[in-house]
């Protein structure tokens, strides 16, 4: 099982390398409105979509290659019953939306899953979707610093895909202003923070006392389990220096 859907299996609910609080400032920064026709990629938990949704824009359509998740999310935050929010199983490299019908999309802890190339077909598709003058928001994985060696970059990624069980590819943060210029976006803010997933601290501020709680007995259950996370949070502290969380929100230029 990946590493993600392991954790959300023991009740993790936020699943982003900058936890809540870099997702609440990408949302504050993106400021979905009732005028705005939103797209979330990989939406995951929901959790995002719940905080996007409590704006009430115009529409929501969140983007799911997982049919089971995206049947999983339709029962939980409308699908076909909620006026204007629905969930199409489709990959974010191929949406099957019309070009020019969101006016903010955004994505997160899932572009550094992806080879380059997939990243590149992804930040196409996203400005492809948008309207001129929409925003796009991302919330990813970072590599520290942006010199960074390439022994150390492979290591990284060597040790926590075996980790995690899903190839893990993450950018420098001058790397993701290079990606998302290249697309065509132009940059309007991005920020930082500790990539601290597996952190008690972090688990209490994204989970509160009940949540880790609940985790906690879920892993004295399953000693399997327990080891798997035991695992991932010793790579992430080994290469701590070299990991970060970024934030970046651009524009599609007006026409």
């Amino acid at each position: 099982m990946p590493g993600h859907w392991l954790l959300a299996s023991l009740g993790k609910r936020v699943l982003r390398p900058g936890g809540l609080e870099l997702t609440r400032q990408m949302l504050t920064r993106l400021r979905p409105s009732a005028a705005d026709d939103v797209v979330e990629f990989a939406p995951g938990m929901g959790v995002t979509a719940r905080l996007t949704l409590a704006q009430r824009p115009r529409s929501y359509c969140g983007i799911e290659r997982e049919e089971a998740v995206a049947q999983h999310l339709e029962a939980r935050l409308g699908g076909g019953h909620v006026r204007g929010v629905h969930f199409i199983r489709a990959s974010a490299e191929a949406t099957t939306l019309a070009s020019g019908s969101a006016t903010l999309i955004y994505g997160e802890a899932m572009l550094s899953m992806q080879t380059p190339e997939q990243k590149a077909r992804i930040l196409a598709e996203a400005f492809r979707v948008l309207q001129p003058g929409g925003r796009y928001g991302i919330h990813e994985l970072a590599l520290l610093p942006d010199a960074i060696g390439a022994a150390e970059r492979k290591a990284i990624e060597r040790e926590m895909s075996m980790n995690i069980h899903v190839g893990v590819r993450p950018a420098t943060v001058a790397e993701w202003r290079r990606l998302l210029q290249s697309a065509g976006f132009e940059l309007e803010w991005e920020t930082t923070a500790p990539m601290h997933l597996l952190e008690p601290r972090r688990l209490l501020s994204d989970e509160g006392w009940r949540g880790a709680l609940r985790i906690a007995c879920n892993m004295l259950r399953r000693p399997g389990a327990r080891r798997r996370v035991l695992a991932m949070r010793r790579v992430f502290r080994r290469y701590g220096s070299h990991l970060s969380a970024v934030a970046m929100v651009c524009v599609k230029p007006a026409a």
